[in-house]
């Protein structure tokens, strides 16, 4: 059995639950590796005991014994201890998993023991673990020189990560004070760049913003700060590269197509080259694993909490200037984040939730497939489901500064139940979007997206969505349009929002559709607004001139008013729709300046055309007969009015009628009636005029339309057209 190297004494007190002896315990340790400095198997035997007799114990003073002794033997070696590190920093790295739960143990001299040890180590790493490499440590002999020189470093992060990842989501605010005072370490390391591991603890520091403790809640903040800061110096950098990379290209060859002016990332190519150089020449690689972090940032915008969502914004707003070609393929969940907090009732979330729709719309107005730049993202070196064997210390050029992380400790304990912590997430900052068919914008999944955003509460977050949908059908059109019966659908059903100014951007997204669409496709639209219609009267009633007039603005009159009636030509099952749809039809005719074109073309009756235009349109105006007659006013077509009224005659005149009679005779005073009223003037050339004026007159009870319409005859009776009416032959 191997003798100790400590006396039976120095034993007993390095695991006594007295937190005095065992620092009287530690004292005798460092005495004891002083006296044998100079021998490295000595020093070796000390730390190894250390480390399998009382850190590795069950007892938890020995534990604290052995960890607090490993402080005392770092402190005697001084400098030394690089050597050494090999072997101490196995089991601290395994310390650290307890350590945090240290931080509130009820006895004070478990923390103390805890706090020495950690600002020992924490010095240490501060130190020594960018720059040191060990002499020490072996490697196999194929191995690459370059990759040995980084393997020898004095502290591994991708060794530390996986360890810090768990801690990150622990409830308890003793070990999240811990957490964010090693984050804050290694971040000011020069050269040690941890920010290259950002994803894999900035999803638990923004949980920290919601901390219900004061002091937890700044220094996360401090924290996101800092980085937020390092992000911005990157995106700086790269720009100022990307632009002087194009003038360079732009030197060398005029005649060869070129990036945009705006921030690039590298393909894959250029990354291993570039990481190439870095291993060779020492220069940093500036570089981030952007799609993690956006994946990150994507989830806290749905957030409840506003100071969660104020963050990840304010941050995805640098992101989508930063890594352009990343943050194109998270577009359709960005949209369907950021979209609901347009209103938001904090201004500050709705400010930033605006700038983020504003940027984003712009960034994909610019996206072309043909330019594309492809992303290939890196996965994380402490992701345990990776073989990769990039280099952990890559990434920018750190600031070099010799302050100590600003970020405080606390000892101060609190009452009550320690929280279960919270399980690893293994599945934040993995659930990235790939490109499909080479291409890094999904049409599809965005649309998809936008249509859900139909239902929001919110007016602006409904409009947001349409104007989405303008821009990427004149985009692409082919590609909004190859789910065409399912957008029309939502689209069409959207015109029932109470809003107006929805109605109005959703009629001017129809009418554009429509207008990219073959004949096949605008015939289908039409058809389903009909449908639609002849399901919701109601709509019909209180919108149906609004939607039609609209429509009628952006596409073309006549194309619109002759595939209507063509369809309504079929509503033989539904004749009660296609009189009540034929008579807002016809009134709209008559009333909108939009119609000048269709009523010309109308009364062109002497062309083939508008022959053809006339009679499509009065057989399915026929399904009304008011609308009828007043259709062949418009055409001029007098001689076939006058016999309608014969007609007339004999049919049951209904209230509906009458109404309608009335209306028509108000709207012959209207301007698309003038040259009708002009006619008057010549009754020997428009005798059948009359006949059909003098026939609604005896058809209207007396009322107020009576009234108009005998003051307009007698008007024109002046002239004596009694003289000019043709007589009846036998």
């Amino acid at each position: 059995m191997k003798t100790s190297v400590f006396s039976p004494t120095v034993i007993r007190e390095l695991t006594d639950k007295t937190y005095d002896r065992r620092k009287v315990a530690a004292l005798e340790v460092e005495s004891l590796v002083k006296q044998n400095k100079e021998s490295r198997e000595q020093v070796i035997d000390i730390i190894q005991e250390l480390v399998n007799d009382f850190v590795y114990s069950d007892s938890p003073h020995a534990q604290c014994g052995g960890l607090i002794s490993l402080a005392a033997t770092a402190i005697a070696l001084g400098a030394s201890v690089a050597e050494y590190l090999d072997i101490v920093v196995p089991p601290i790295l395994l310390c650290l998993d307890r350590r945090g739960r240290l931080a509130d143990d009820k006895e004070q001299s478990v923390r103390n023991g805890r706090e020495i040890l950690d600002r020992i180590i924490k010095d240490i790493v501060y130190e020594l673990a960018a720059t040191y490499v060990s002499p020490y440590h072996h490697h196999d002999v194929e191995e690459n020189r370059q990759q040995e020189q980084e393997e020898k470093k004095a502290f591994s992060l991708s060794k530390f990560i996986p360890i810090l990842r768990r801690h990150v989501y622990t409830s308890n605010p003793f070990e999240r004070i811990y957490v964010m005072s090693w984050i804050s370490l290694l971040d000011s390391v020069p050269g040690l760049d941890l920010v290259w591991y950002l994803p894999d603890f900035l999803d638990g520091i923004i949980r920290y913003l919601t901390d219900t403790r004061h002091h937890i809640r700044a220094n996360a903040r401090l924290l996101l700060a800092q980085f937020f800061q390092e992000i911005q110096f990157i995106s700086r950098q790269n720009e100022d590269e990307g632009v002087a990379m194009l003038q360079k290209q732009r030197t060398n060859n005029n005649n060869k197509d070129v990036f945009n002016n705006e921030t690039t990332l590298v393909s894959s190519t250029q990354d291993d080259q570039q990481n190439k150089k870095a291993r060779t020449t020492g220069t940093p690689v500036k570089q981030l694993q952007y799609d993690r972090i956006v994946d990150i940032l994507i989830q806290h915008i749905s957030s409840t909490k506003e100071e969660i969502q104020r963050t990840a914004l304010q941050w995805m707003i640098e992101f989508i200037a930063a890594a352009k070609p990343v943050v194109i393929q998270f577009t359709p969940r960005i949209v369907h984040a950021v979209l609901p907090l347009l209103e938001h009732s904090v201004p500050t979330i709705s400010s930033f939730a605006m700038e983020i729709n504003r940027h984003l719309q712009k960034l994909v107005l610019n996206y072309s497939s043909t330019t594309q730049t492809i992303v290939n993202p890196v996965p994380s070196l402490s992701d345990p489901s990776t073989t990769t064997t990039l280099s952990p210390e890559k990434g920018i050029t750190k600031k070099v500064s010799s302050e100590k992380p600003t970020i405080t400790m606390t000892t101060k304990t609190t009452g009550g139940p320690i929280l279960l912590r919270r399980a690893y997430r293994s599945d934040i900052g993995h659930n990235i979007m790939r490109p499909k068919n080479g291409e890094l914008f999904d049409y599809s999944l965005t649309v998809t997206n936008l249509k859900l955003q139909f239902l929001n509460e919110h007016e602006q977050t409904r409009l947001a969505s349409l104007e989405w949908l303008l821009l990427l059908h004149k985009k692409a059109p082919n590609k909004v349009l190859a789910s065409m019966d399912s957008i029309l659908s939502d689209l069409l059903k959207t015109l029932s929002d109470p809003s107006e100014e929805v109605v109005y951007r959703d009629l001017e997204l129809l009418a554009q559709i429509a207008n990219d669409s073959d004949d096949d496709g605008f015939y289908i639209f039409v058809k389903k607004l009909l449908l639609l219609f002849e399901k919701d009267k109601r709509l019909l009633e209180s919108r149906g001139s609004l939607i039609i007039r609209q429509l009628c603005i952006h596409l073309d009159v006549e194309k619109m008013y002759f595939t209507m009636a063509t369809i309504l030509l079929q509503k033989d099952q539904d004749t009660r729709f296609a009189s009540m749809m034929v008579q807002n039809l016809n009134i709209i005719m008559i009333t909108s300046s939009e119609m000048n074109c269709l009523r010309k073309q109308l009364r062109s009756l002497d062309t083939k055309h508008g022959q053809q235009l006339f009679l499509t349109l009065f057989q399915s105006w026929s399904h009304n007969a008011i609308a009828a007659f007043s259709l062949s006013l418009i055409a001029q077509a007098y001689e076939l009015a006058s016999n309608m009224l014969q007609v007339f005659a004999e049919l049951d005149i209904t209230v509906n009628m009458l109404i309608q009679l009335d209306q028509l005779v108000q709207l012959l005073e209207s301007p698309a009636f003038t040259y009708l009223r002009l006619q008057l003037l010549e009754p020997d050339r428009y005798p059948y005029l009359f006949k059909c004026l003098y026939g609604i007159f005896m058809l209207l009870p007396q009322s107020s339309a009576f009234s108009t319409l005998r003051s307009r005859l007698n008007s024109a009776s002046s002239l004596g057209f009694l003289h000019v009416m043709p007589k009846r032959t036998n």
